[in-house]
């Protein structure tokens, strides 16, 4: 039997592309990771002409406007990325009945709630960032078909590519002390873990919007002090307010995510976030 073959946008270069592209290898796909000279993502012929050529089954796209602050100030670049390449991906995989995995942000909410966001909560997003992955979701459910799954995640550390958690321990390498912000709670989240847990839901024929990151919450300032004591450094960490860093975008002070949803469809439980956490620390974190 030949080889199942997948896109993976962003699979290169991506934080969580190149998880992506590691997790489906192993389970034995063909990966495909073109450069933009070979393949323009908002080129809807040349898209169309790639996948038939190539006989693709599932097109995962793990390429967005990341930058929260940077957002505010360029929306333009945000929406074409977040919201006008899923368009285009929805429009091209629809026709052609192939897989669509999305990935999404919990930064679709408001930020309100002090309980894990369920995929039933209403969104309410507050920054450019969030407002356009949103557009983008909207977009795709517009014109949803049987193999579309759009996957709502949450700040994401792992190998491959510099992250925050390699950030901070690069840092408390050098420094006595650093200031980290403790008024934001969100769902730390290892890549290899959310590429498998996300594979489980393909292997399903899932479709529609799952939650899916690692259990349990924290605050970046819990994650830096977490990560600092896994690699064994002398470092201080001291919280500050978000007031203090004086960014643009108003980041949801609550984005933790609630993954029950994917249990039960799946049969999968989803490990602590400090586990996923000390297993990158340890066996992933010089991997980038």
């Amino acid at each position: 039997m030949s080889q199942q073959k997948a896109l993976i946008l962003g699979g290169r270069t991506g934080l969580l592309g190149q998880a992506m592209a590691h997790t489906l290898a192993r389970e034995g796909w063909s990966t495909l990771k073109p450069f933009r000279e070979e393949l323009d993502f908002f080129d809807q012929k040349q898209l169309e002409k790639y996948l038939d050529r190539h006989e693709v089954e599932l097109v995962v796209n793990a390429v967005a406007f990341k930058n929260v602050a940077r957002a505010e100030d360029e929306q333009d670049q945000a929406y074409l990325l977040n919201r006008e390449l899923p368009r285009i991906l929805g429009s091209v995989c629809s026709k052609r009945d192939v897989y669509l995995l999305h990935f999404s942000t919990g930064f679709v909410f408001d930020g309100e709630k002090k309980t894990p966001y369920t995929t039933e909560d209403r969104t309410g997003p507050a920054t450019v960032y969030g407002k356009s992955k949103l557009a983008g979701e909207k977009f795709l459910l517009e014109n949803s078909w049987e193999k579309l799954l759009i996957v709502r995640t949450s700040w994401l550390f792992g190998p491959f590519k510099t992250n925050f958690v390699h950030k901070i321990l690069d840092m408390a390498q050098t420094k006595k002390s650093i200031d980290v912000i403790h008024d934001q709670v969100g769902s730390p989240t290892n890549t290899l873990d959310l590429g498998r847990y996300s594979l489980e839901l393909v292997k399903k024929k899932t479709k529609g919007i799952y939650h899916v990151a690692n259990k349990g919450q924290a605050t970046w300032c819990e994650l830096a002090s977490e990560s600092i004591s896994c690699a064994g450094l002398n470092c201080r960490v001291n919280p500050i307010s978000s007031r203090d860093c004086h960014e643009k975008a108003k980041r949801p002070s609550y984005s933790v995510l609630d993954c029950s949803k994917f249990s039960i469809v799946t049969g999968v439980q989803v490990r602590p976030w400090v586990q996923a956490l000390r297993d990158y620390i340890y066996y992933y974190q010089d991997r980038v």
